[in-house]
């Protein structure tokens, strides 16, 4: 594929991001499931229902773009996943387990925050007002995340360390 102009790469970039969040809502049951802190499982359930709106929300940005969201697979978020299921599986102290589970949804949240972040820049240069409203509000977001799991992570590492 050619990147020849910023609108080529913000469209790539945005099926990145599509592709991302789709395999985010697929991991996320899985990681609350696995979750015993209470808190730190309701994190996950309430990122899980903002990650199917960051989807609706791409998808309006495709429709006005007039193109298809699908079509590529984002291969950082897939490396960023399997590491957190490998963690997932691991036997343990439920406390460390959970403590490497916050470890593994932050890295999550940093990559996207960094996503969103450039391709709500290169909306803006396009002239893209209402997509860099909806990205802006999904950049948001995951910084909410990111600082909630950081929040669960104060309590739930002390707990790691003592075990």
């Amino acid at each position: 594929m050619r990147m020849d102009t910023l609108r080529e790469l913000y469209v790539a970039e945005l099926k990145d991001l599509y592709s991302a969040e789709n395999q985010i809502t697929k991991a996320l049951p899985k990681l609350a499931k696995t979750a015993t802190n209470p808190k730190l499982r309701q994190a996950f359930e309430e990122h899980l229902e903002q990650t199917n709106g960051h989807v609706q929300r791409l998808e309006q940005i495709f429709e006005a773009l007039d193109e298809k969201p699908t079509g590529k697979i984002c291969e950082g978020m897939k490396g960023l996943l399997k590491e957190g299921d490998e963690l997932a599986r691991e036997e343990g102290d439920s406390d460390v387990i959970d403590a490497g589970l916050i470890s593994a949804a932050q890295r999550v949240e940093h990559y996207e925050i960094a996503a969103y972040g450039s391709v709500r820049t290169y909306a803006e240069l396009l002239g893209e007002d209402e997509a860099v409203d909806l990205l802006t509000q999904t950049l948001e977001e995951e910084k909410q995340a990111d600082q909630k799991l950081t929040q669960v992570a104060k309590k739930i590492n002390v707990e790691a360390q003592a075990a």
